[in-house]
């Protein structure tokens, strides 16, 4: 029973609104049409206004326009209408030469010539009598809207109008929210997302943002409506809000006229642009999952790399919507004006001037991808720095190094030097690690590549096929420059690799007593440079059998 009240309350409170602004509109004078002489290019004329009400429409000369004149007319009139110890009956027509005079006693209201009959297209005296009509029914209702009884009657509706828009206000706020509060219980797990079979077009949540988005402008629409119907109706009750009152309608309606009119003669290139998107939108769509089948390896191609998929539906897509932007250019409202002519020219000079970097690095982007130079995970070398491809994007590459930094650098300069890769041929052929150990002439080659393979074989992670193998690079001053070449799968493991290879050659060249030679020979010493195997492990260093770390 209690909603039931507060609904129909909330009727009768609109029933109110909209009988103020069915009075309002009907104390509002209809728009005046333009003019014959203003049709014809005749100097314009201007309308003599007194509380909003038009009177009558004067025409002016060169050097009297018509917004002066109606204006000292109108302050004539007001002036005779607030000396209420001039009465109506007094206002008279006197005739002259070749005007008629509407005098207030022994003042003048105003002169009404031939030509201003003319422009009505009756006589002269016919003009004047209407004149003096019209003024003095202004005078007579100028005084009666400033009659005491009469503005105390006006506060009280407005202050009545003002309780009743706060009701409403408040009603409506709360019949929104009550209302939004028993759909979501009602209906929120009944919406579920649209769906073409796997194929996923609305989700349920952008269907609930629509049903809220519909109650919420259905909201803001009655706030809006109750609010001009009181604004109306209240500065309609005051004469000296009257004119505002009666012009409210037409600022209001307007601007929405303009843009409606506007609006209709642009439906069609609407239209036009609405179903360009729609198919440019879902085109993308289907190119998107045919790539992404690409990417997968559902689709196959001879000759494509799967990584290929995403950049080439990136430059598929710029493609696309460029197309789709030049088709659209000729078909957006306002694009033949010269002020967009002028921000397009502006924005384009602005993009081609601060530009030249990134199109260089989007380009090098691209061209990274296409020519395979790595992938996401490979072990590189670009110029100085050594580590793993962590990301690869449009204008930058980022790695990953040994000691856990990641440096950013721009594919143009990747694209413009050298990389190194280490993960390309690993996984098939091998990656081979190799260092080099300067021995004395006076060792057998034959001793030192066998010490070096075993050094190899002892070292974990390396392959024991193929075999490794040792090079002799230098035949120098003072010593032998020999290489160890030995094979790895594993390039993320490089530098342990090589520091256990180390470690593994340093223990075997101990073991059988030879001394390496490097960096520099300048005489035999009176003791080798050995490490004797007892003292492998003098402290702090522990044995592998205690659990400690090799050193």
């Amino acid at each position: 029973m209690k909603r039931k009240a507060r609904i129909h309350l909330l009727v009768a409170m609109l029933v109110v609104c909209a009988a103020g602004l069915g009075y309002a509109q009907a104390q509002a004078p209809p728009p005046a049409a333009p003019t014959a002489e203003e049709a014809a290019g005749e100097p314009p004329t201007s309308p003599v206004v007194i509380d909003g009400d038009i009177l009558f429409r004067v025409r002016g000369l060169a050097a009297f326009p018509a917004e002066r004149r109606a204006q000292e007319i109108a302050q004539r009139v007001i002036s005779a209408a607030e000396d209420r110890s001039l009465p109506v009956s007094s206002l008279v027509l006197v005739e002259g030469d070749n005007f008629t005079q509407v005098m207030a006693g022994s003042r003048r209201v105003v002169a009404i010539f031939d030509a201003d009959a003319r422009l009505e297209g009756v006589e002269r005296t016919t003009l004047a009598q209407a004149t003096l009509s019209r003024i003095r029914e202004a005078i007579q209702a100028h005084r009666h809207r400033r009659e005491p009884a009469v503005l105390a009657r006006a506060a009280l509706s407005a202050l009545v109008a003002t309780v009743l828009c706060a009701i409403a206000l408040f009603g409506g706020r709360w019949i929104h929210r009550r209302l939004r509060s028993l759909i979501e219980r009602r209906y929120r797990v009944r919406v579920h997302d649209v769906q073409i079979k796997s194929f996923q077009v609305v989700k349920a949540e952008r269907l609930w943002r629509l049903v809220t988005g519909i109650l919420a402008l259905a909201w803001v629409v009655f706030a809006l409506v109750t609010t001009y119907v009181y604004l109306q109706f209240v500065l309609l009750q005051f004469p000296w809000s009257r004119a505002l009152s009666l012009g409210l309608a037409s600022m209001v309606t307007g601007p929405l006229r303009v843009i409606g009119e506007g609006a209709i003669g642009i439906v069609p290139n609407l239209v036009f642009l609405a179903v360009l998107v729609l198919v440019t939108r879902y085109g993308l769509k289907l190119i998107r999952l045919f790539f992404d089948g690409v990417a997968a390896g559902t689709v196959v191609f001879s000759s494509f790399d799967p990584d290929w998929a995403v950049p080439t539906y990136r430059l598929v897509r710029i493609a696309i919507i460029a197309f789709a932007v030049v088709v659209a250019y000729p078909y957006v409202p306002g694009s033949q004006s010269d002020a967009f002519k002028g921000v397009s020219l502006f924005i384009g000079i602005v993009f081609s001037l601060g530009s030249s970097s990134l199109i260089g690095n989007i380009i090098a982007g691209y061209s990274m991808t296409y020519r395979r130079a790595f992938r996401v995970g490979d072990r590189v070398r670009i110029g100085e720095h050594v580590g793993a491809v962590d990301k690869i994007r449009l204008m930058v590459t980022h790695l990953r190094t040994p000691k856990n930094e990641e440096i950013v650098i721009p594919n143009s300069q990747i694209l413009a030097g050298e990389v190194v890769n280490y993960s390309t041929l690993a996984g098939q052929h091998g990656l081979i690690l190799h260092t080099t150990v300067g021995i004395g002439y006076e060792t057998p080659w034959r001793q030192v590549e066998a010490m070096l393979v075993e050094a190899a074989d002892r070292t974990e992670g390396l392959l024991k096929e193929p075999r490794p193998f040792v090079l002799q690079k230098a035949l120098g001053d003072f010593a032998v420059t020999y290489e160890v070449n030995a094979y790895c799968d594993a390039p993320h493991l490089m530098l342990a690799l090589y520091a256990a290879l180390h470690r593994n050659i340093l223990d075997v060249f101990n073991e059988y007593g030879v001394q390496i030679m490097t960096p520099a020979y300048e005489g035999d010493p009176d003791r080798p440079k050995v490490v004797s195997k007892s003292d492998w492990y003098l402290a702090p260093a522990k044995p592998p059998e205690s659990g400690g770390v090799r050193s």
